[in-house]
């Protein structure tokens, strides 16, 4: 049955997107290469109004999105002076001066009945396991600070990547299939009456754009989405409490590493970024515990090598909107929702949302299920990630500051408390088909943190202490021989895409 506020078979050919930066360039990128024949696709955005732009940081599903698009690596890493990760080093989140990595690796091998983390805590009951990590190649080579490519996509990894440059990238990509670039403020966001939906956007110079399917990537003002199509916020900030960030970039110093640091202090934590010309650094922190020119002082003391800008405090609410595509208007990026970038999971989120819109694009017509099914999808998704993020705050031994007592003694979400309960007695996991973190990321993240289970899987006592030693043994030595071969990560990355040398 057609949505009675739709046109019935209305065709969609004509797509305004609504805000450039990353989330605009990316969903132009996409449509223009996928789906660009048979669009009229228009980006407008004002040199005039800033980007966040400080997603310099991802997680390795973005290798897929640039396969589809068929982006070569070597060029977006020298255009965006990109350098490889591995993972995300947590540093003082369980207690201060204890760390641990989260990497984007499988840890040892699993049996059919029971994960690899039962022969290892089995092994470690006896003697003869060593740290969980030992057992995963890219945990080893980040602490190594070495990398390769290896056959057969033998190495899990992301990238670090100037956001400024990658906009860039794409635009020019974009624009190369077909995309129009218009410049301008909007003033106005037009509507019909009788729908409800967005006909046109008006710029200040008086010229009108006209659509009949329209992307929201106005970042936090979420101008179509929140003002227009009157789609509320669902406010997070009882799980989790930051609410601001200040970023600053630095000169390298030294070798750029295969990770993200993520360094927690008394109110929140600090990002490192390496790229290959430069280093990312902010603060993500709550008001609530310290104020911001505190933080700001805290950043500035820490950070290595001389600003190459200036500090900049940027205001963020966790949460979602439990609608992110209404009528014909389909947001993207900041505008659907907001999760602090501790699992780098920003860009993430609108490669998803770009995805899911051309697997449901409304070629003949908007159609209601299409668009239920999108909000479903996309607040069950966000949710995952949610319950992920506070599981890092939740499971601390840190009670020295009062932002770190609350963290521990919040109440959680059933569904993640589940989660945790589960592990500390069973030492099982369980990921549904849809979520974006793996079995290992939650072990990963879990025993970094803190817990270790009770018990582990019988099946792991079926093993002797010889065979179970030789089991593992055999898989730390094969990383460890892989490792020792693989070349400097800077070594690398400077011959495989490096800025020319003078």
């Amino acid at each position: 049955m057609q949505n009675s506020s739709t046109p019935a078979g209305r065709p969609v050919r004509r797509v305004v997107i609504a805000g450039g930066g990353t989330a605009g360039w990316m969903a132009a990128a996409a449509l223009s290469r996928i789906l660009g024949k048979r669009l009229d696709l228009t980006l407008v955005e004002s040199d005039e109004i800033g980007t966040v732009g400080v997603g310099e940081a991802t997680i390795p599903t973005l290798l897929n999105f640039h396969n589809i698009l068929e982006i070569n690596e070597r060029e977006f890493m020298a255009a965006t002076m990109a350098t490889f990760k591995l993972g995300i080093s947590f540093e003082n989140w369980r207690n201060v001066n204890e760390d641990y990595i989260h990497s984007f690796g499988l840890t040892g091998t699993d049996h059919w009945t029971a994960g690899f983390q039962h022969f290892w805590m089995k092994g470690r009951e006896r003697g003869l396991a060593s740290d969980y990590g030992d057992y995963c190649l890219e945990l080893k080579a980040a602490q190594a600070l070495k990398f390769a490519h290896l056959p057969n996509n033998g190495m899990n990894y992301a990238y670090h990547m100037d956001a400024s440059r990658y906009s860039r990238f794409l635009r020019t990509m974009s624009e190369h299939h077909g995309t129009k670039r218009v410049e301008g403020k909007i003033a106005k966001v037009n509507t019909d009456a009788a729908t409800g939906h967005i006909t046109s956007l008006t710029l200040d110079s008086g010229s009108t754009i006209e659509g009949d399917l329209f992307i929201d990537c106005t970042g936090f003002r979420a101008l179509l989405i929140g003002q227009t199509m009157g789609v509320p916020y669902e406010d997070w900030s009882h799980w989790l409490f930051n609410d601001s960030a200040i970023a600053v970039q630095t000169d390298a110093t030294g070798p750029a590493v295969p990770m993200t640091r993520s360094i927690a202090h008394a109110s929140g934590w600090q990002w490192r970024i390496p790229l290959q010309h430069r280093m990312g650094n902010g603060v993500v922190f709550s008001s609530r515990y310290i104020e911001d020119d505190a933080a700001k002082s805290l950043l500035l003391s820490t950070v290595a090598g001389e600003p190459l800008t200036d500090p900049r405090v940027i205001r963020f609410k966790p949460g979602q909107r439990p609608e992110t595509w209404k009528g014909n208007c389909v947001a993207l990026g900041l505008s659907s929702g907001f999760l602090e970038p501790i699992e780098s999971t920003s860009i993430h989120l609108i490669q998803r949302g770009i995805i899911r819109l051309m697997q449901m694009f409304p070629t003949d017509g908007i159609s209601a299920h299409d668009v239920a099914e999108f909000n479903r999808q996309s607040a069950r998704e966000l949710e995952h990630i949610r319950d992920f993020i506070i599981l890092h705050y939740k499971v601390t031994n840190r009670v020295d500051s009062p932002y770190w007592r609350a963290a521990r003694e919040m109440e959680v979400p059933a569904s993640l408390q589940h989660r945790i309960d589960l592990f500390r007695e069973t030492g099982r996991v369980f990921r549904e088909p849809t979520e974006l973190f793996a079995e290992n990321s939650w072990i990963q993240v879990m025993l970094g943190q803190g817990i270790m289970p009770r018990t582990h899987h019988q099946t792991a006592d079926l093993m002797g202490d010889h065979e179970l030693s030789g089991f593992l043994n055999g898989i730390r030595d094969t990383i460890a021989r892989t490792v020792a071969q693989l070349p400097p990560h800077q070594a690398y990355v400077q011959q495989y895409c490096g800025i020319p040398k003078m």
